[in-house]
């Protein structure tokens, strides 16, 4: 049951950032791709927008691929921290609480990621 388990929220948590990645780099479900991501990037501070959208949307989408598969696992994980730590920037100035857009969300999602490889990807995984 904790392989099941662990293949659920690997699953779950990597498609999640698949489709996060897809609407910055691709314009998928609702997104607005490179250019546009990259525009609102720029409205928040961070600079170059385009580059950095490039960057969180290859971050998100690959890391989501290889947490979701379990292949290179670790490597993964790693990524998918490291895109929250980088959206940490926009939301750190809102606190902690994610009903006022503060950091609640992205510590959950980074205590699972790093959780989840300190245990492995468990037997369900490439």
């Amino acid at each position: 049951m904790v392989d099941l388990g662990l293949l659920l929220i690997r699953l779950v948590l990597g498609l999640s950032f698949v489709g996060h990645g897809s609407q910055k780099l691709f314009g998928w479900f609702g997104g607005h791709g490179i250019k546009g991501t990259g525009g609102w990037m720029e409205s928040v501070g961070i600079k170059p927008g385009v580059l950095m959208a490039t960057i969180a949307g290859i971050l998100e989408f690959v890391g989501g691929l290889l947490f979701a598969s379990g292949l290179f696992f670790t490597l993964g994980a790693a990524m998918i921290v490291i895109a929250m730590l980088g959206a940490m920037k926009v939301h750190l100035p809102n606190g902690y609480w994610i009903d006022k857009g503060g950091i609640e969300y992205l510590v959950v999602i980074i205590a699972v990621a790093v959780g989840l490889a300190l245990i492995g990807p468990g037997v369900y995984s490439l």
